[in-house]
């Protein structure tokens, strides 16, 4: 099972060991990473998931397009390397993966 590193705006690091096939965003609400609000339960629809994917891991998950963009939109402090977590699905190559946390999601 692959483990992702969470780091929150102060620093605080959260290793989550995720099971293959679940989102990002379910794995961090199941280890209740602080920050990651997830309001809409993962339908794409809130942006409250927003994570900073490292730079080192663009290439392991598809580009972000649809609604993940638009919802993006309204994300707070939107950057290139912006994602919504609950469209990033697990895999094994994911092993080491490492986000962090916006200072809020509102």
């Amino acid at each position: 099972m692959p483990t992702i590193t969470f780091i929150e705006h102060n620093g605080t690091p959260h290793a989550v060991t995720a099971e293959v096939g679940q989102s990002i965003m379910q794995a961090a609400l199941n280890a209740m990473v602080p920050g990651i609000q997830a309001d809409c339960g993962g339908a794409c629809s809130c942006a409250t998931c927003h994570a900073f994917l490292e730079d080192n891991w663009m290439g392991a998950v598809p580009a972000a397009e649809g609604s993940e963009l638009d919802m993006l939109e309204f994300a707070n402090e939107r950057k290139e390397n912006s994602r919504l977590t609950c469209q990033l699905t697990i895999q094994d190559n994911m092993d080491g993966m490492v986000l962090r946390l916006p200072e809020s999601q509102y």
